[in-house]
Order: structure tokens, then C-alpha cells, then sequence
């Protein structure tokens, strides 16, 4: 996104420029919350300075979406909600239109999401549209009807999204088992382990920490700058 999607977003000059990103990144062994802060405020940062008003919102964490067992799942939440961390904190610096994504009933909805189950569909990408429509009608930046949060096509059959699955999705299915299986494996060991301890509330912690590190090394370099 940062180095091939900004410059090309900035050429376009944009009123609106919505950055919604952040799932794909807690299903890597790479994940650093440090370097998600870090390009996110440049991203942020090169949109608002152009004058464009940022989209942005916290997404559901993945674990959950693709029905994982909870030791699987709880690394992933824990990514994410640093992930979410960083965007709203992000979001409010630049003031952003921030829509909170990460909870609800309708995030439950099969219907709402693609076959991978970690994607919305048509009908869940226009719940966030219009969702996203009445943030900015509030704001008085919206103008002309809420866009229909109905489908203007039938939803894949099943034989369609099984196709899907066994096509597309097995190479997405083969580069998180040779990428973040192995570490996904040993976070889960590490939640056991924890868990058995009764101490699982220091990998809460050491995640809020390292949040909460990551905005004040961004803090830091936004004063050196101004000096």
C-alpha cells in the first residue's frame, strides 16, 4: 500500500481516500505492530497533507471470521485489536471519518462475506458503504441518497464458492502454511502454556505495550520533524 498504492492514490489528487487495511497483515510471520504504525502514518499523513479526507476503520479480527479454535484465534485477536489500536489513535491525529468495523451483529451474517470468510462480499461491502455514508452525512460531506445496502447480484452458489476455494484459495491456503503456520503454531503453545498458568493477561499486556510504543516512537519523530 505504502509504496505502490499512495503514489498512485496521490496522483489523483482525491477529496475522499479510504485506507482499510490491516487483516492481511496479522496473517504474516512478519507482523511487526511497529512497522504497521509507522507506514500507516505515512499513508495518513501524505493523504491529509494533500487536503483529502481519510476513511478509515477497525476491522473484525480474522481468527474469529474463519470459525479458528481458540488458541489459534487468540494470537490473531491480539494483532488485531493492536491493529485497531494504532488505526483509531491514527485515525483521531489526522481526523479521520471513522467508521468502527470490529464489532456487530451483522459481522456474523454468513451472507455478508466471500467465500474466504475473511473478505466481505457484495452485500458486506455495501454495509460498510452505507455505513460509511451516514458518518460522512453527519460530518455534512455526503451528498445525494444512501447507496442500497442490497446485493445488485445473486450471491455465489455454493458450488461457485467451492470452486473458489479450490482454485483461488488454495494458493492463499498454501502461502499462510508455509508462512504463519509455524509461528501461528507456537503462539498457540505459548497461549496454552499461559493459560494453564493463569498469567495469560501479560500477552494482553505485552501487546498494549508494544502499541502503545510504537505511537510514541511515531510521537517522537513527529516532533523531530518539526524542529
Amino acid at each position: 500500500m505504502l509504496e505502490e498504492q499512495t503514489p498512485a492514490g496521490l496522483a489523483l489528487r482525491p477529496d475522499l481516500v479510504s485506507v482499510v487495511i490491516g487483516v492481511n497483515d496479522t496473517l504474516r510471520c512478519t507482523f511487526d505492530i511497529h512497522a504497521v504504525a509507522t507506514r500507516l502514518d505515512e499513508v495518513y499523513r501524505a493523504f491529509t497533507r494533500q487536503g483529502a479526507v481519510l476513511l478509515t476503520a477497525c476491522l473484525p479480527d480474522p481468527g474469529a471470521t474463519l470459525g479458528l479454535p481458540g488458541a489459534l484465534a487468540r494470537p490473531l485477536a491480539r494483532r488485531q485489536r493492536a491493529v485497531n489500536a494504532v488505526v483509531h489513535a491514527l485515525s483521531e491525529r489526522y481526523g479521520a471519518v471513522h467508521l468502527h468495523a470490529a464489532e456487530g451483529a451483522w459481522l456474523s451474517e454468513r451472507a455478508m462475506w466471500s467465500a474466504d470468510r475473511l473478505h466481505p462480499g457484495e452485500r458486506g461491502h455495501r454495509q460498510l458503504a452505507v455505513r460509511f455514508h451516514a458518518l460522512l452525512a453527519g460530518t455534512g460531506l455526503a451528498e445525494g441518497p444512501a447507496p442500497s445496502p442490497e446485493p445488485d447480484f445473486p450471491a455465489p452458489t455454493r458450488a461457485a464458492s467451492l470452486w473458489w476455494l479450490a482454485t483461488a484459495g488454495t494458493g492463499w491456503v498454501a502461502r499462510r502454511c508455509t508462512d504463519l503456520l509455524p509461528q501461528l503454531l507456537g503462539l498457540a503453545a505459548d497461549e496454552m502454556r499461559h493459560r494453564a498458568r493463569g498469567t495469560s493477561a501479560r500477552l494482553d499486556l505485552r501487546a498494549k505495550a508494544a502499541v502503545s510504543a510504537a505511537l510514541a516512537a511515531l510521537s517522537v519523530t513527529e516532533r523531530a520533524d518539526a524542529v
